[in-house]
This record gives C-alpha cells, sequence and structure tokens, in this order.
C-alpha cells in the first residue's frame, strides 16, 4: 500500500508539533482545499507558496480553527483539535477549543489591532481576558516584547500614531504575549510599503533564530528561500509540493512550481544569485580543507 504524504513526512521527521490530514474545506461548490495533508515539526519554519486561490490563507485559518474544515483531523502537540469524518465527529467543548486555540498565535495581514487601544494595551488584553495574567505582570512581559521587536518607546502609542510596519511588529509582539508553540503569518508583509518590509522579515528572521515554529504563507520568494526550513507550494487546494528551498524553489521540476516562481523575475533571479554564491562558498570552504 503507497504511503500518504503524512505518512511519509512524519517516518522521516518523528513526531510532529503539528498535523493536519485529509483536510478538505469549501465554501457551497468551490473547494478551497481538496484533502490536504500537512505537518509542522517543532522548531520548524515552513513557508506556505501558491497563487492566490489556492488554499494557502484557508489552510492557515484552518489550523486554528477560524474555519472549520468539511472534514479531515486536526492535531496540535499531540492532542486532536478537530476531527470529522463520513462517520465521526469528535465533540469538544468552547473550552477544549479554545485552549488549543490559544497555543496558536496568528499574525494577519492588515494588523487588526485595536484602534482605541495603545500598543501596550493591546499586547496585554488577550493574556489578562483570556489567561488572567495580572496586569503587572502582562505589562511587564508586553513591554520586554516591545523592546524585542525593536519599539521600546512605543507602548503609550496608539495604532494611528506607528507606521504599516511598526504595526505588524506590535500585532506580532501581541501574538507572542500568549506563549503560543507556533505562530501563524498570513502574508505578514503584503499590505506594507516596500520600504517597511525589511523592518517586518528582520523581525521574523528573529523569531526563527530563537527557534520558533512558525507557519508563514507569503509572496516573498526570496525570503522563503533564506528562512524556511521547507516550502510547501499549494495549488487548486492541494499539496503540489513539498521540500527543502533550494530543491523545490530552483529544480525546475514542477512545471506549475516554476511558472509561478518565473512571475516574480526579480526575485527568481536572486534565487540564482544566491545559488551561485553558494555554490562558490561552498567550492571554497572544500579547497580550504
Amino acid at each position: 500500500m503507497t504511503a500518504t504524504f503524512t505518512e511519509v513526512v512524519l517516518s522521516i521527521r518523528g513526531m510532529a508539533l503539528f498535523q493536519c490530514q485529509a483536510e478538505g474545506q469549501s465554501f457551497g461548490t468551490h473547494h478551497v482545499l481538496r484533502g490536504v495533508d500537512f505537518d509542522v515539526r517543532r522548531g520548524e519554519v515552513v513557508c506556505l507558496i501558491g497563487s492566490s486561490g489556492s488554499g494557502k490563507t484557508s489552510l492557515l485559518r484552518c489550523m486554528n480553527l477560524l474555519l472549520e474544515p468539511d472534514q479531515g483531523e486536526i492535531v496540535l502537540e499531540g492532542a486532536p483539535l478537530f476531527r470529522r469524518t463520513r462517520t465521526e465527529r469528535l465533540k469538544l467543548s468552547n473550552a477544549q477549543v479554545n485552549a488549543g486555540r490559544v497555543k496558536t498565535g496568528m499574525v494577519f495581514q492588515n494588523f487588526n489591532l485595536f484602534p482605541h487601544r495603545t500598543a501596550l494595551e493591546n499586547i496585554i488584553e488577550a493574556p489578562r481576558v483570556v489567561k488572567k495574567v495580572p496586569r503587572t505582570r502582562a505589562e511587564a512581559r508586553a513591554r520586554e516584547l516591545l523592546t524585542r521587536m525593536g519599539l521600546p518607546d512605543a507602548g503609550h502609542k496608539y495604532p494611528s500614531q506607528l507606521s504599516g510596519g511598526q504595526q505588524q511588529r506590535i500585532a506580532i509582539a501581541r501574538a507572542l504575549a500568549m506563549e503560543p508553540a507556533i505562530m501563524l503569518f498570513d502574508e505578514p508583509t503584503s499590505a506594507l510599503d516596500p520600504e517597511l518590509v525589511g523592518e517586518v522579515l528582520a523581525a521574523i528572521r528573529q523569531l526563527a533564530a530563537e527557534g520558533m515554529t512558525m507557519v508563514i504563507v507569503t509572496h516573498e520568494i526570496s525570503f522563503a528561500y533564506e528562512l524556511a526550513d521547507r516550502v510547501v507550494f499549494l495549488d487548486k487546494g492541494v499539496v503540489a509540493a513539498s521540500a527543502a528551498p533550494r530543491e523545490l524553489l530552483l529544480s525546475g521540476a514542477n512545471p506549475r512550481l516554476a511558472a509561478f516562481v518565473g512571475r516574480f523575475t526579480e526575485q527568481a533571479r536572486l534565487l540564482g544569485a544566491l545559488a551561485a554564491a553558494a555554490d562558490v562558498r561552498s567550492t571554497t570552504s572544500h579547497n580550504k580543507g
């Protein structure tokens, strides 16, 4: 019997932090996801790429049940969060679902900050309301996160007083305040002016260096090449390809993927330059040895 995508991955990678199996999602007669088997191991950075409508954001939203799949199973840290088949439906209480959901930190395209609250108040809201963290401790943690995001003096400012890049870093801090097991990013730079993209990507790079488990929906191909442990290409609601960045993005073996990457001509040229530089470094290191 042929192993499924998930079985193959689990046999190689061991116990996964997060698993989606045979997941499907439809809106009316439109099937956005068509049986996605997908997993993330602890400490891994996975970038989801694909054209608009391929199911990237829907998959991300299913991971924390902002969207409820039509069928399939979602497992987080070994505990089932969702299961629905033709013959079975896992019934969890709202408290159990919420307990699982708080383990996932979500960062949206458009920040979604409360406009009537300061940056500090945005960050402490969920820990105080959901986790009942005392205000003094929540504020101390929020200030640590503001410093970590390079915004130590922004706590008293309202979102309207901050740039888009600053708002997105506040949104990242807000998600981190809940101490999630996994961070989910839905095109975190798509709403930013080009000159502000770098500061948000730098914050995400820092999280990767610290070992945070992350799933990132992105159109920044060069960023995915540089940062990801694995790149997953979604096409028409299925996982069309999944591999290490260099293997996936530079091989040209998948015509649909090659066409997609080819649309980003400047980024594609950069990938080639990065690969050439890596080859030079590898050859130089070998010769020195």
